[in-house]
């Protein structure tokens, strides 16, 4: 019975306090959560708990954006070696097809990830390779590498994995 009337004491203040935490989440286009929610009605001079704010905003399903963090494509052997330097740091080329380097990125769309693997020609300057895909997977790389190759300004040497 005391409980009863506890929370129907505590239930006018309570929706008083909503109708300010609604202002401000609306203010903040649906974003801020309980920890800016708190700072923002504590700048305008309120004196409230935070786990009272938590559990009003909770009550009224009002929660906040939370961003996702950003997982690393890559996972390292334990005992992995690092890949030889076969380039020896030297990004230039004198002649067309002596020398590619090559990346692999991944883009944000609207249907998820775009992974885009690409060769560029040292001496050019120009991507001469490039394959797009749904993964992040050794075909990737390779059906770029088969674009570049599939060119013909390739020299023999140019595709070794070894100096």
């Amino acid at each position: 019975m005391a409980g009863e009337k506890a929370r129907s004491a505590r239930k006018a203040p309570d929706d008083a306090l909503a109708h300010e935490i609604t202002v401000l989440h609306l203010a903040s286009k649906a974003a801020h959560g309980v920890p800016r929610i708190h700072a923002g009605l504590r700048r305008l001079g309120h004196r409230v708990n935070r786990k009272r704010i938590e559990r009003v905003m909770r009550e009224r399903g009002i929660s906040g954006v939370t961003r996702r963090r950003r997982k690393g494509l890559t996972r390292p052997a334990k005992k992995a070696v690092p890949a030889p330097d076969l380039i020896g740091r030297d990004f230039t080329a004198s002649t067309p097809g002596m020398k590619l380097v090559g990346d692999i990125t991944y883009i944000p769309t609207g249907e998820g990830w775009l992974h885009l693997a690409t060769w560029l020609d040292l001496a050019t300057r120009e991507i001469v390779g490039y394959s797009m895909a749904g993964h992040h997977r050794a075909g990737l790389v390779v059906d770029a590498l088969k674009m570049a190759a599939g060119r013909g300004q390739l020299k023999p040497d140019a595709l070794s994995l070894s100096r």
